[in-house]
């Protein structure tokens, strides 16, 4: 029990690094750049605001979406704009077998399998959780004028084909708004949300 305990801190503390790693995506206002930590924390927020009434296990998907980027603390994060897919794989593999080993056998084999899950898109929750993920990046890109679609001339035909199948599996009652938001937002050129 004790050295459950100690793995688990230990975990923990490895874990916080995660507020190191440096994302592309902007925080709303634009004035820098969030980072792993926050991202996950929102997404987790966007499951509990969104998951509502939806035929998904809360809990679980909430822990999807928190333990999902935490390979990145190996890996780093590989922007969706990138074309560097397979290396990022093997690496964030690594980094999942590492991390989650950090925890007593039964939780790491756990984390490690909501991990793959949420990876594959094989559940109800991985599919709606990884349509969140590319959800809350985009809502970040609307609401400062663009952010990092701008920065990597990222064209709308681009956007609607990286974003709009896994949001629309993933919240098909959500895509038709966002998809008209980010219409308007390359017609328009202007930010498409507003903050307070």
């Amino acid at each position: 029990m004790v050295d459950d305990l100690h793995q688990r801190l230990a975990f923990l503390l490895e874990v916080d690094r995660l507020k190191l790693v440096e994302r592309q995506s902007k925080v709303a206002s634009g004035w820098r750049r969030e980072n792993s930590a926050e991202h996950s924390w929102h997404l987790a927020l966007f499951a509990l605001m969104l998951g509502k009434d939806r035929p998904i296990d809360l809990l679980k998907t909430v822990t999807m979406l928190l333990i999902h980027d935490m390979v990145e603390i190996d890996a780093g994060d590989t922007p969706l704009h990138s074309g560097d897919r397979q290396d990022k794989l093997e690496a964030e593999n690594a980094a999942a077998k590492r991390i989650f080993g950090l925890l007593p056998s039964e939780d790491g084999a756990e984390y490690l399998a909501l991990w793959d899950e949420f990876e594959a898109g094989s559940s109800a929750e991985a599919i709606f959780a990884r349509g969140i993920d590319r959800l809350q990046p985009l809502l970040l890109n609307l609401a400062n004028e663009g952010g990092t679609w701008v920065e990597n001339s990222v064209s709308e035909q681009a956007v609607m084909a990286r974003y709009g199948p896994v949001i629309s599996a993933g919240l098909p009652d959500v895509w038709p708004a966002i998809e008209q938001m980010v219409r308007r937002h390359f017609t328009e050129r202007r930010p498409t949300m507003t903050l307070g």
